[in-house]
C-alpha cells in the first residue's frame, strides 16, 4: 500500500497526512500529486512501483487520468473529482445552514459545482445575501468567489420535481433539507452519498459520520458506488465438477454453447460426456 500526496510550501507532507497514513499500515509514501502521480503509479518509475489500482479523488485533470490509465494499465476506484453538492431544500430550510453547505463544497476548488433546488423562491431569494455575509470571513476567498461561478439556484414547482432533477443529475454529494427528509430518501436512484435533514452538514461525511469521502462524480453515481471496504477487495471463483455432475449440467451446457454457436465449448462437454459413456 503506497501513498502519492503533494508536499507543503516547504517541502515536508502534513503531520496528518503522515499520522492517517501510519494507521492505514501505508508501506510507502511519495511526494507528488495530480495527473502526474497518476501516471507514475500507473507505470512505475525509478523509485515509485506500479500498483495494481489506484484511490482517492482529484481535480478534473486528476480524473481524467485516471480514466485513461484504467483503460489498459492500472484499475482505477472510480471517476471522482471535481467535487459536486446538490442540496434539495423546502421551507423549513435555513437559508445560513444551506449557504454555508454550499460554500463549504465550493472552497474544495475553482472547479468545484454547488446547486440548490427548491420549490420556494422566497428561500432561493435569501441565499445570495447569506453566501455574501459568510464568504468574507472565509479563509479561501479567492477559490470561493471563482467556484461560485459554477453555483445555480434552481426553482422547481415541487419536491418531486426536485428529486427527478437530482436523480438525473446524479450528484456527488446530495443534502435533503427538507421536512421529513427520510420520507423522501427512498425516492433517491442516483447520489454517491445523501444527508438527511438540517443538521446533517456534507462536512460530516467529509470526516466523522463513517461513510467516505472519495464518491463518484460527473454523473457516474449513476453506475458507481462511493470507495468502500469491498473496493479494496477482488473475488476469485472456483469450480470443481464430479462425474455426476457433469452428466447433469452437461446437456445443459451443450445446448448453450449451441446457442452461441460455439462448437469448441459444446465439444469440450461433450468429449467428456462421452469418456463417462464408456465406463
Amino acid at each position: 500500500l503506497i501513498l502519492c500526496t503533494p508536499p507543503m510550501r516547504d517541502g515536508n507532507i502534513h503531520p496528518a497526512i503522515l499520522y492517517a497514513a501510519d494507521l492505514c499500515g501505508v508501506s510507502q509514501i511519495f511526494k507528488g500529486g495530480g495527473a502526474q502521480a497518476i501516471a507514475a503509479m500507473a507505470y512505475g518509475t525509478a523509485s515509485i512501483p506500479k500498483v495494481d489500482k489506484i484511490f482517492g479523488p482529484g481535480n478534473r485533470f486528476v480524473t481524467i487520468a485516471k480514466q485513461l490509465v484504467g483503460r489498459r494499465n492500472v484499475a482505477i476506484d472510480m471517476p471522482a473529482g471535481p467535487s459536486e453538492l446538490l442540496i434539495i431544500a423546502d421551507e423549513n430550510a435555513n437559508p445560513d445552514f444551506l449557504a454555508a453547505d454550499l460554500l463549504s463544497q465550493s472552497e474544495h476548488g475553482a472547479d468545484s459545482q454547488t446547486i440548490l433546488v427548491s420549490p420556494d423562491d422566497q428561500l432561493l431569494k435569501q441565499i445570495p445575501t447569506a453566501i455574501q455575509k459568510q464568504i468574507s470571513q472565509r479563509q479561501r476567498q479567492d477559490i470561493l468567489k471563482e467556484s461560485l461561478q459554477h453555483t445555480r439556484l434552481i426553482l422547481v414547482e415541487n419536491i418531486d420535481d426536485a428529486l427527478a432533477f437530482s436523480n438525473e443529475y446524479a450528484p456527488e454529494h446530495l443534502i435533503l433539507a427538507l421536512r421529513d427528509a427520510e420520507r423522501f430518501s427512498t425516492q433517491i436512484l442516483n447520489a454517491g452519498s445523501v444527508f438527511l435533514g438540517n443538521f446533517t452538514p456534507e462536512s460530516a461525511g467529509d470526516y466523522a459520520s463513517g461513510t467516505n469521502h472519495t464518491l463518484p462524480t460527473g454523473a457516474f453515481a449513476r453506475s458507481y458506488s462511493g470507495l468502500n471496504t469491498l473496493s479494496f477487495m477482488k473475488a476469485i471463483t472456483f469450480q470443481n465438477i464430479s462425474p455426476n455432475g457433469l452428466r447433469s449440467l452437461g446437456p445443459i451446457i451443450e445446448e448453450m454453447a449451441e446457442a452461441e454457436e460455439l462448437d469448441a465449448h459444446k465439444y469440450a462437454v461433450t468429449i467428456r460426456l462421452k469418456s463417462l459413456q464408456e465406463r
